[in-house]
């Protein structure tokens, strides 16, 4: 879709470049737990499910774990996160320039993520993008997360346009099963973190760099 009545986006590997900062909070936790550091690479195939099953990974990567160590991995994650989730964050090249031209051609614009709601509206905050969203819906206890299509539909819905009318733009398989479970046009940017191939996908349907993301205003 080329000319979309809204556009939703997917938050971290999609507008944000946010792994380093979750690399570190990985690490800082493992440290913590006495546990071996892992790598960026590593911590980016974790990325896409939730903070949750990002733990789990680096805690079935490093060792064997039970229900009390996991939530203690999680409240230890969390503490360093908290205050470190925009240090070495930051948009892509090409992210901000590309959601004023949107914003500036009328369309309205919102974010579906993995990310909690809470976090994921004070990284937008820091890094001056909340501005350019009507709607930022993240996910939340006890509510199905992507790939399930719920939060994505209600994001749309939020913006006031049907399924068909909109454009969902992410970075992975996850944002792409997301887009096909809820009926909803997709582009991927590439250069995220996508951790398993598209081949259904066509390649006018993917872009590489925010300067030609080829999405064309109403």
């Amino acid at each position: 879709m080329n000319n979309p009545k809204a556009i939703i986006f997917d938050l971290d590997g999609t507008l944000i470049h946010s792994a380093p900062d979750l690399h570190a909070a990985a690490n800082a936790m493992l440290k913590a737990l006495e546990r071996s550091a892992l790598d960026l690479p590593t911590i980016i195939s974790f990325i896409g499910n939730g903070v949750e099953r990002l733990v789990e990974r680096c805690l079935d990567a490093t060792g064997e774990y039970d229900a009390t160590l996991r939530q203690v991995a999680m409240k230890k994650f969390l503490a360093f996160y908290q205050q470190n989730m925009t240090t070495l964050t930051r948009p892509y090249p090409g992210v901000v320039a590309s959601l004023q031209t949107f914003r500036d051609a009328g369309i309205p614009l919102g974010i579906c993520t993995n990310k909690p709601t809470q976090p994921a509206r004070e990284i937008c905050d820091r890094l001056e993008l909340t501005q350019f969203f009507k709607v930022i819906t993240g996910a939340e206890d006890g509510q199905l997360k992507k790939p399930e299509p719920a939060s994505l539909l209600a994001c749309i819905s939020a913006l006031d346009v049907q399924p068909s009318e909109a454009l969902y733009v992410g970075d992975s398989e996850i944002d792409y099963l997301t887009a096909v479970n809820a009926a909803v046009p997709f582009r991927l940017f590439a250069n995220g973190y996508l951790n398993a191939p598209l081949p259904k996908l066509p390649a006018l349907d993917r872009f590489e760099h925010w300067t030609n993301h080829g999405i064309r205003a109403p």
